[in-house]
């Protein structure tokens, strides 16, 4: 292709009959070729320069800084996420001490509470105790005492019962006997 643009011009220079230019084309006449040809390298030398020299290099710079912005937020952004994934592994460490903490604290509580229930337990079990064998001393002791206090009454009673059915008055000591023996086979039976 470049051999053939060179040629197609050489050939159109020294053709001198050119249909183009007798039809009212001067850009085809030769005699015009090579002032066109001297303001096209100018035009286009002075495009290529001003492309070169101040547009290329403004937006290669422009690439080069966007590309040096984007690479710096990559590399920020890889430190954040380092850094949030430092912070996410000490909350983790944070929250797993905090629990094995509170399960320290759980434990401790639940054997202080365990220690005194079993201590209160063991002093109302004393107390109920005492207060068990205070009760079987009354009633053993209201168990002697009834039993004269029940002589007595019976006494009372039978004599009182023996006098209005027979109108007479007996003799006080064989009534007494007379109860105590009852009283010692039946008494036994009950207390």
């Amino acid at each position: 292709m470049r051999l053939k643009v060179p040629l197609v011009i050489f050939i159109l220079c020294f053709e001198t009959f050119l249909f183009a230019a007798e039809a009212g084309m001067p850009q085809l006449d030769p005699k015009y070729w090579f002032s066109q040809t001297f303001w096209l390298v100018l035009i286009f030398l002075i495009l290529y320069l001003s492309l070169s020299k101040f547009f290329i290099p403004k937006i290669k710079d422009n690439l080069d800084d966007r590309e040096k912005k984007i690479k710096e937020n990559l590399d920020e952004a890889k430190e954040f996420s380092e850094l949030a994934e430092k912070k996410r592994l000490e909350y983790e460490n944070e929250i797993s001490n905090t629990k094995k903490e509170v399960i320290k604290i759980i434990t401790e509580s639940k054997r202080q509470i365990d220690k005194n229930i079993n201590q209160k337990k063991d002093n109302f079990e004393k107390e109920l105790e005492k207060e068990v064998n205070k009760a079987e001393k009354e009633i053993i002791d209201l168990k002697k005492n009834s039993s004269s206090s029940i002589n007595l009454i019976a006494e009372e009673i039978s004599a009182k019962v023996i006098e209005n059915l027979t109108g007479e008055k007996l003799n006080n000591s064989s009534i007494k006997a007379s109860v105590e023996e009852v009283s010692k086979n039946k008494m036994e039976k009950y207390l």
